[in-house]
């Protein structure tokens, strides 16, 4: 079965040497995907102190920000958000964050509703509080 590495123009810059997606036949499997903007070091919703640990941050803002990543990098890869089948997802703190992240999640999949696996991390690779890993097909 033919392997595709893809890389998105238009998501943010992956942290370490990975792609942003790979497609396995019809399948199409992403990377861990954050909330960053592309091109910059900028996090939604998070404000850091000198030392870069993580003084506040918007959970909602932060969702919304990653749904949207995740979006861009299917598209992208000549998928589309309705293809969606499975989400992992990775939060830094479950009992704070899981009602928000929830309730909009539930926004962007109302129609499309992917298997679904909510972990709870003590952290992540930058100083972000959720990250999505998703399979779509294609």
């Amino acid at each position: 079965m033919s392997s595709k590495k893809i890389e998105s123009s238009k998501a943010p810059e992956p942290v370490g040497l990975y792609p942003h997606a790979r497609q396995v036949g019809n399948l199409l499997f992403l990377s861990g995907v954050g909330p960053r903007e592309r091109g910059t070091k900028k996090i939604p919703g998070v404000e850091l102190d000198d030392q870069g640990n993580i003084l506040s941050y918007d959970i909602a803002e932060q969702c919304h920000s990653v749904f949207n990543n995740v979006r861009t990098i299917i598209e992208e890869s000549g998928s589309s958000w309705d293809k969606v089948v499975d989400v992992t997802v990775f939060l830094t703190n479950m009992k704070d964050d899981f009602k928000t992240y929830n309730r909009i999640y539930a926004e962007y999949f109302a129609e499309n509703q992917p298997c679904r696996t909510t972990l709870e991390i003590k952290s992540l690779p930058t100083p972000i509080a959720i990250e999505l890993k998703v399979i779509a097909t294609i």
